[in-house]
């Protein structure tokens, strides 16, 4: 497989979210320009050259968008390959080409999150422990930091304690989200319209730095729901799926 690296100078031109067709797609533009503010921080997207769901997203764990202290590791935002490229070896292919480009840069390690069990949007744990990658911590909610020291000395990483217990002060729903995933451009604003016209609490927290997200109350920060204070899910919601998470 031929690989393309997206950066400033061809973001332009790259299509970047396979699943949306039209570059000039509200949830495209939102994605490349979240994008546009990380290259300078470090982050490499890397994407196959055939048209299709396969690629890698990652960044140095001091620039990440997730609550870690990771010092000197690279964090994997996203491993995706889906659709007719998956099974023929490409996800081992990115994590390889990954793990390369960050040895090279004299970091300690990958880290990537994930579960116990499989969940939505989150790297298999199967497979990443197929890749020699292991568990490192957890959060009370089951989402788990997994990772792959390249030294036997290097101090695995660990959520900051703002993530480790998921809470928020609040009634009713609350969703944070970023920009990184580009599909929250199009649905955050359905569950908006949605809750206002069945009356339902309902707030959207949208971070807009890695600061704020470093900071989150939530491991998972690109989609993070939470119901009367209690943490619910990272499974991205329709207008279907939330009314009947609602009861409605």
């Amino acid at each position: 497989m031929e690989y393309v690296r997206v950066t400033k100078e061809n973001l332009e031109n790259e299509h970047i979210c396979c699943a949306i067709s039209n570059n000039r797609d509200a949830q495209v533009m939102s994605k490349k320009a979240w994008l546009a503010g990380r290259f300078d921080e470090g982050l490499v997207f890397l994407k196959s050259a055939e048209r299709g769901k396969c690629f890698i997203e990652y960044i140095p764990a001091e620039a990440a968008w997730i609550p870690v202290e990771a010092d000197g590791y690279m964090v994997v935002n996203c491993l995706w390959v889906s659709g007719s490229l998956k099974g023929h070896g490409y996800a081992g292919e990115l994590l390889a080409a990954c793990e390369k480009d960050s040895r090279e840069k004299g970091k300690r390690g990958l880290c990537i999150l994930s579960s116990a069990k499989k969940k939505p949007f989150l790297a298999d744990p199967k497979f990443l422990s197929h890749m020699g990658f292991t568990a490192c911590d957890e959060a009370e909610n089951g989402i788990q930091l997994w990772h792959l020291p390249f030294t036997p000395d290097a101090e695995p990483p660990r959520f900051r304690d703002c993530a480790r217990h998921p809470h928020v002060e609040e009634k009713g729903y609350v969703l944070f989200y970023t920009d990184q995933c580009p599909f929250n451009a199009k649905y955050v604003p359905i569950l908006e319209k949605t809750a206002a016209e069945r009356g339902i609490p309902f707030r959207a927290v949208r971070l807009t730095s890695g600061e704020e997200a470093r900071r989150a109350p939530t491991p998972v920060t690109t989609y993070a729901l939470f119901r009367d204070g209690e943490y619910l899910t990272n499974e991205q919601m329709n207008e279907a799926k939330f009314l009947k998470l609602a009861g409605v």
